[in-house]
């Protein structure tokens, strides 16, 4: 019997699950063992798979995690963002083999990294059916890993492999424009120093990743103190990070190469990036998909986990798991109950209870309850509350009027700001709440607005103030201004669709009406409790609110921006 060890994180949804495989086994690894791909490049990978006397003879399901990051150190227990693979001490012991892959081009793995192009998406099918070929192996094979290890399970599923029978892509990314550029506002925060991160851990040896030094911190980083407290890092730490390695050179080719076409070469949808677009491509998924992300993970990965579960319509099952606070932290090592109960069903065909009830299930950030719902969104109205001219925020406009804020661009040659100028933001805030309402769905900004540049950027955080004054930023939406087009077509109330590939210039001092979404959530807000909006052109400057401290690369222009009374917040309040 192995011995348990604490993992960080929620477990479950919530559900009471039965039947669910028990630590039985010990743990064998093949390290640095080849796959061949149709084009006759090898990637790299660790395989992990259940030993000893209970496992002799005996064939197990796989659950493979790919990505471009260290294979070597998925078990080092640093609370970095790159050890998302998932914890193969849980998983070995319970009959699983975990097979963690280094895409092309990275951990030694033969070709160039392409960025979640089409070549990656081949990859992942002859990756899965490799590792359903080994004697070990039973043939049925799932994926597992949160982030990037979360889009290639959608890149395998996409291709469709014979013996990939689920998924459990948690976290996940299925287009790179939306998470890479905000409506046109290119999330700098993320992109630059994650493709400088890949390049500098790339370029490391595989004898450095396994050297005696990282060994030792995974003894430390893996005694029970301290990786208690892993159980509360957040995303702005791994931003943080990130930064940190922006000045340590690495070799420039692919990832200065990718860098200059996502930041630079390619500004709107086109070609590119629809090669790096799987939601015209979900239709062909049919094997059962479980999604899930944390409420918090606004710039990065939950607009898709919306995107992709309403794309999902030939797939058999699909469930969510929406976590609160803390839900996801590095290692990875939540939900891991709940994927087993998943897997156990779906790959060993145990009655484990995880169909039992509503597909969804998310946790009520200002409550921590557990809620259900059939289908998203769920049911509810949309509220319409102002933004005034005095800066009230209400369901009455009161006198019509408007409030203005200057944006600045760069290289204007002043000394320092003066008393004279307008501010650098505006923000509305409501009367106190006389009643508690439940804000779960999509949001949307009808922005009224006029500006004096042919180009400008709307940036808004819905925020909910706490009667002591402190504030919890709820979501956030971005839109520049000049590729303010939405699909009709494709549009619904609270969730207007931005194609962001036909630019046209600002009709400069005009007002027009911007349709801005923020990114669905869900959240309670209590009596005494005050909502609050603020909008921005430039969030630059660490004054201005960015959840996860993510943060755009700026327009340029320099402008003043106008803000009319008629403009409306419709936030989605629950029945």
């Amino acid at each position: 019997m192995t011995t348990e060890r604490l993992l960080n994180g929620p477990q479950t949804t919530g559900r009471e699950y039965r039947n669910l495989s028990t630590p039985d086994h010990g743990t064998t690894t093949d390290i640095n063992v080849t796959v061949p791909m149709r084009d006759g490049v090898t990637l790299l990978a660790d395989v992990h798979r259940p030993d000893g006397p209970a496992a002799k003879g005996a064939r197990f399901p796989a659950l493979i995690a790919a990505s471009p990051y260290p294979r070597q150190i998925q078990d080092l227990g640093a609370p970095a963002g790159f050890i998302e693979a998932g914890a193969t001490d849980f998983w070995v012991p319970r009959g699983y083999g975990h097979v963690i892959a280094n895409l092309r081009g990275t951990g030694g793995s033969g070709g160039t990294f392409g960025f979640f192009d089409a070549q990656e998406r081949r990859d992942m099918y002859d990756l899965v059916e490799w590792v359903a070929g080994q004697p070990w192996c039973d043939g049925n094979v799932g994926m597992i890993g949160i982030s990037y290890f979360a889009m290639t399970q959608l890149e395998a599923a996409v291709e469709r492999p014979p013996h990939l029978k689920a998924i459990f892509p948690v976290a996940v990314t299925a287009d790179l424009y939306d998470a890479a550029v905000h409506h046109g506002l290119s999330s700098a925060s993320f992109v630059t120093p994650f493709l400088s991160m890949l390049g500098l851990t790339a370029a490391r040896s595989d004898s450095f990743w396994r050297s005696r030094p990282l060994g030792l911190a995974r003894w430390v980083l893996n005694t029970k103190p301290l990786h208690h407290k892993f159980a509360t890092m957040n995303g702005e730490a791994a931003v943080t990070m990130m930064r940190g390695l922006l000045k340590v050179p690495h070799d420039p080719h692919p990832w200065d190469d990718l860098w200059l076409d996502a930041a630079v070469r390619h500004p709107t949808r086109d070609a590119w990036w629809d090669e790096r677009n799987l939601l015209p491509l979900l239709e062909n998924i049919d094997i059962p998909v479980y999604l899930g992300c944390d409420w918090q993970n606004v710039p990065l990965h939950l607009p898709s986990t919306f995107t992709t579960f309403a794309g999902l319509t030939n797939s058999p099952a699909v469930q969510m798991g929406m976590l609160g606070q803390y839900g996801l932290t590095w290692p990875w090592e939540s939900l891991h109950v709940e994927a087993l109960a998943w897997y156990d069903h779906w790959l060993k065909g145990r009655d484990t209870g995880i169909l039992d009830g509503p597909a969804i299930r998310y946790v009520l950030p200002g409550t921590d309850e557990w809620r259900t719902a059939d289908s998203w969104p769920p049911a509810g109205t949309h509220r319409e509350l102002a933004l005034r001219a005095d800066g009230g925020l209400d369901d009455d406009e009161g006198a019509h009027g408007a409030r203005e804020f200057m944006v600045l661009g760069a290289g204007l040659g002043r000394a320092k700001p003066s008393e004279i100028d307008p501010p650098s933001s505006l923000t509305w805030t409501g009367e106190p709440l006389t009643e508690a309402i439940d804000v779960v769905g999509d949001v949307e900004l009808r922005l009224v607005a006029s500006a004096t540049a042919a180009d400008t950027a709307w940036i808004v955080t819905l925020t909910d103030v706490a009667p002591d004054g402190s504030t919890e930023a709820v979501t956030a939406g971005w839109l520049r201004a000049s590729l303010r087009e939405v699909d009709a077509a494709a549009s619904r109330p609270g969730a207007p669709v931005l194609p962001c590939r036909l630019p046209g210039a600002v009709p400069i001092g005009e007002d027009v009406e911007y349709r801005i979404p923020l990114v669905p959530n869900a959240h309670h807000f209590a009596a005494g409790h005050r909502i609050q909006v603020t909008i921005t052109s430039d969030d630059q400057d660490p004054d201005i609110p960015a959840i996860m401290n993510f943060r755009h690369a700026s327009v340029g222009t320099s402008s003043i921006n106008t803000v009319r009374s008629s403009s409306r917040l419709l936030l989605p309040v629950l029945s």
